[in-house]
């Protein structure tokens, strides 16, 4: 079976999806289509002296919404191809969740095992300065992020390195989001995309509608869960399923899987995991050697939170989960889509279920050009408001409330607390505009994703005059 690469994926569910849609082919393809690339090559002094070339790419695909916005990732097999299809993907997942961005991705073709901290940080910087010489960065251009092999110390050397170069100053901060807290971060970032895998997947689980489809009862109480991958965001989804009430009976790391059908407990798991080396010879639980084989395992839901391409033809057919929900980007094939689809599961997609982390990036944003902390202005307001009202509660009716109760009720919310119900309020809102395409149109929840994107994306361009 000869390969087809990611972009081709992207494109075959994003013409599924435009052939439910009454636009001309002329729009169709003007969404499509990826507006820039900039691809580069610079050189590295490495710590011994040598000299070595970094190949590097910065995709914008849509200007229809400025800043565009997109991660960058550190990957030795990252290319061309694979960063416009994720370019592609930002521009339709920022629409799904209304965050007013168009869709941007980054990639560095490098191993991180083979660099120093010190070479990382010249290529962080280095890649920067490109990306300013070419007005690629910037609050109101373009908004980088952590991805694979990236985190909040990347982001912070590109704050740094902006900061050197840029002539405004004044809102620097908004330049790059997935900073440390004391950079401009925010509360909740961290474990904001895998929090918005739970909070989709809890809102599928408790539409009446889907849950009859699949003959379960409403709710996660009762549902069994199989976790491909422990890292931000598959940790962050697994551990969030178990407080809300599943049953995580199976966990998958690239050195194997581990299997216990009476339930395995995440941060027990993981801190294995940090005193042996690996996620194997659980107490308690089966190793599964192949951690691949760890997709097929009996389950309600499946989350492959870690890869690529996971779920193909070669095993779609012996998935046994009925809900699939794409933590990572692009798990599923278009192909494995058709049979999983035709085997009555229901996938909630990637370019809906993942966009936890571009909502809160947006969130941080916001923060950093308003210069203000979310909660700062109104939380004890808030505080005193509703202690009057229980105040007058209790004068009116002669009842004396627990004094305990009374502060739990009156607590303002605090920047996390914020973040997490404004994440929460997006991912519902989000899946029900979803879900309701899919029942109009007849079809499943990933076309409808992006019949809902490609109807946000169309409107936009027409309010600028672009289309008729």
């Amino acid at each position: 079976m000869s390969h087809v690469s990611f972009l081709d994926q992207v494109y075959r569910m994003y013409e599924k999806a435009a052939a439910h849609t009454k636009h001309t082919d002329g729009i169709i393809d003007q969404i499509r289509i990826c507006n820039s690339v900039y691809a580069m090559e610079f050189p590295l002094k490495r710590d011994d002296g040598s000299i070595g070339v970094v190949k590097a790419w910065r995709a914008e695909h849509s200007h229809h919404k400025l800043p565009v916005k997109g991660g960058i990732r550190f990957a030795p097999n990252v290319n061309e191809d694979e960063v416009v299809a994720l370019a592609t993907l930002m521009t339709f997942k920022c629409a799904i969740v209304d965050v007013p961005f168009g869709g941007a991705k980054g990639g560095v073709k490098i191993d991180r095992r083979d660099y120093s901290q010190t070479e990382i940080e010249r290529i962080t910087r280095r890649l920067t300065f490109e990306l300013m010489k070419k007005n690629l960065i910037g609050p109101g251009v373009d908004v980088p992020a952590p991805d694979y092999g990236t985190g909040a110390k990347e982001m912070a050397w590109i704050l740094d390195t902006y900061n050197q170069f840029t002539d405004q100053p004044l809102d620097a901060l908004a330049c790059v989001t997935g900073k440390p807290l004391g950079q401009g971060g925010i509360h909740g970032r961290t474990e904001a995309t895998g929090r918005g895998v739970f909070f989709g997947i809890r809102e599928a689980c408790q539409d009446k509608a889907a849950m009859d489809e699949l003959g379960w009862n409403v709710g996660l109480k009762d549902k069994t869960v199989v976790v491909q991958g422990l890292g931000n965001v598959g940790y962050h989804a697994a551990l969030y399923l178990q407080e809300g009430g599943a049953t995580i009976v199976g966990l998958a790391e690239y050195e194997g899987a581990i299997h216990n059908p009476d339930g395995l407990d995440v941060k027990d798991v993981v801190r294995h995991r940090k005193e042996t080396g690996s996620i194997l010879n659980y107490p308690g639980a089966t190793n599964i050697e192949n951690s691949v084989e760890a997709l097929e395992l009996p389950c309600h839901i499946l989350v492959p939170a870690a890869l690529e391409a996971v779920i193909t033809t070669r095993n779609a057919s012996r998935i046994q989960a009925r809900m699939i929900g794409e933590g990572a980007n692009g798990p599923v094939t278009a192909d494995a889509d058709a049979i999983l689809l035709e085997k009555g599961c229901m996938i909630l997609p990637d370019v809906y279920l993942n966009a936890g982390g571009v909502t809160v990036s947006y969130f941080e944003w916001l923060r950093n050009l308003s210069h203000v902390r979310f909660g700062r202005m109104n939380k004890r307001f808030s505080q005193s408001s509703s202690e009057k009202v229980l105040r007058a509660i209790e004068k009116g009716t002669g009842v004396k409330l627990d004094e305990t109760l009374i502060q739990e009720a009156i607590a303002g919310g605090d920047e996390v607390d914020l973040v997490n119900s404004g994440l929460e309020e997006t991912m519902s809102a989000a899946y029900h505009q979803i879900a309701e395409a899919a029942r109009k149109e007849k079809t499943d929840l990933r076309t409808a994703a992006f019949i809902v994107a490609i109807n946000k994306v169309a409107v936009a361009y027409k309010e600028m005059g672009i289309f008729p």
